[in-house]
């Protein structure tokens, strides 16, 4: 590999399999924002059928956040002992099925356990796909594959929006929910296609443990990537928990005042800089690092949301900004799948990418309710704009790891 041809396109230096391996992981990612996704569309609906407040019904997100942790975190320890493609298939499985039975919901007690449930999946997924990936992918190229597996987020984002538009008015929202059963199929071709890295099949004998990345030399970086992890996605869930709510509410709740329909066409323009964001943020991490990239980002997303935040009363405002918020609060979660990676040994990395990613997770699944909360006294266009000192806070602590660009992982041949 390297005495190949600096002119050869990146994209022609991948086999087979890692494309394959890619479009699985990009398609189990799509299909699990789609499914989460969904509760942020019909999120005014739900208000308003069980009667709640802005707090609780931030709360609920908040329940599949949790348990997305609790996913997650199990999810990378039986990804390291059992292999990174059957929790793949697992945690589709999961999210699908009962994603479809919150549909059935009667009680808010009910909605909540379904949530829930969702929640596990959605944690256990990223933790095994992302891994996936990243053990698959050469070490020059795994920033720009990382990329493009986290744009499915915003396919699914999209894909969210767009049944939402056409399901919501007509039908109302418990058809919504039934429809992300759909996912449970690519399952099938996952088994069948994709085999599991031969680095993890080196190290499948040895059983993970939990403690090895608490004792030295791991304690430090576990600890501050989870700090980093907690931070950012705090600033993620409490803004995009709650922008399709700010875009339809009316304008004296502190929303822009679009309705169901008019923001869901505001949300498409935002999620295809949300992709661009993804795949670009891969390729610039490969040649710059990932340090100085995700710098870029974050600050670009503190300045941009108190903009955002207090356009409510300009629609042309919100459709100029929408794709600059999706590019910049959206693009930095590329680095989680490569840095975790090249931060840990193979033997663990399941293990650490799920505790660190998913601990951060849990910590953040105070977002939507505190951002819920904040909405009912300054309205939600004031809400969102806190959430830029944790974008500014999350460049802070990026500082604090190594720069890992093109490290070769522990653990390969």
């Amino acid at each position: 590999m390297a005495n190949k041809a600096p002119s050869t396109p990146w994209y022609r230096a991948a086999r087979r399999e890692h494309w394959r391996v890619l479009v699985a992981a990009q398609l189990g990612w799509m299909l699990d924002a789609m499914d989460v996704m969904l509760y942020a569309f019909a999120l005014t609906a739900i208000r308003d059928e069980f009667h709640l407040s802005g707090a609780a019904a931030g709360a609920l997100a908040s329940v599949t956040l949790l348990a997305s942790a609790g996913g997650g975190a199990g999810a990378g320890w039986l990804a390291d002992r059992y292999g990174r493609t059957r929790v793949l298939i697992g945690s589709i499985l999961v999210y699908s099925v009962f994603t479809g039975l919150t549909a059935t919901a009667g009680t808010v007690a009910e909605l909540a356990l379904w949530r829930t449930l969702v929640g596990l999946g959605l944690g256990a997924e990223w933790s095994a796909g992302s891994v996936l990936v990243a053990e698959t992918w050469p070490a020059e190229h795994r920033g720009k594959a990382i990329g493009f597996m986290q744009a499915g987020w915003a396919v699914g984002y999209i894909l969210a929006a767009l049944l939402a538009a056409a399901i919501l008015p007509r039908w109302g929202w418990r058809p919504l929910f039934a429809a992300g059963v759909l996912p449970a199929l690519l399952t099938f071709w996952i088994r069948r296609a994709v085999p599991e890295p031969e680095i993890w099949r080196r190290q499948a004998r040895h059983a993970p443990a939990l403690g090895e990345i608490f004792g030295p030399p791991m304690l430090r970086r576990t600890l501050l990537a989870t700090q980093l992890c907690a931070v950012l996605l705090f600033a993620y869930w409490g803004l995009f928990t709650w922008i399709p709510a700010y875009l339809a509410s009316p304008v004296a709740q502190g929303g822009a005042g679009l309705g169901i329909v008019k923001s869901s066409a505001w949300i498409v323009p935002m999620q295809v800089g949300a992709f661009l964001g993804y795949t670009l943020f891969g390729v610039m991490a490969d040649r710059w690092g990932r340090r100085p990239v995700f710098l870029f980002f974050v600050l670009g997303a503190g300045a941009l949301v108190p903009v955002y935040g207090a356009g409510n009363r300009s629609e042309a405002l919100l459709a100029a900004l929408g794709p600059l918020v999706g590019f910049f609060g959206h693009g930095y979660f590329s680095v989680f799948g490569a840095l975790l990676a090249e931060l840990f040994p193979s033997r663990v990395r399941g293990t650490a990418q799920g505790f660190c990613y998913n601990t951060g997770r849990a910590a953040s699944a105070l977002a939507p309710a505190a951002i819920g909360a904040i909405a009912a006294y300054w309205g939600i266009g004031g809400a969102l704009a806190i959430t830029a000192v944790f974008f500014v806070a999350a460049g802070a602590l990026m500082f604090t790891l190594p720069e890992t660009r093109g490290a070769e992982l522990e653990g390969a041949s």
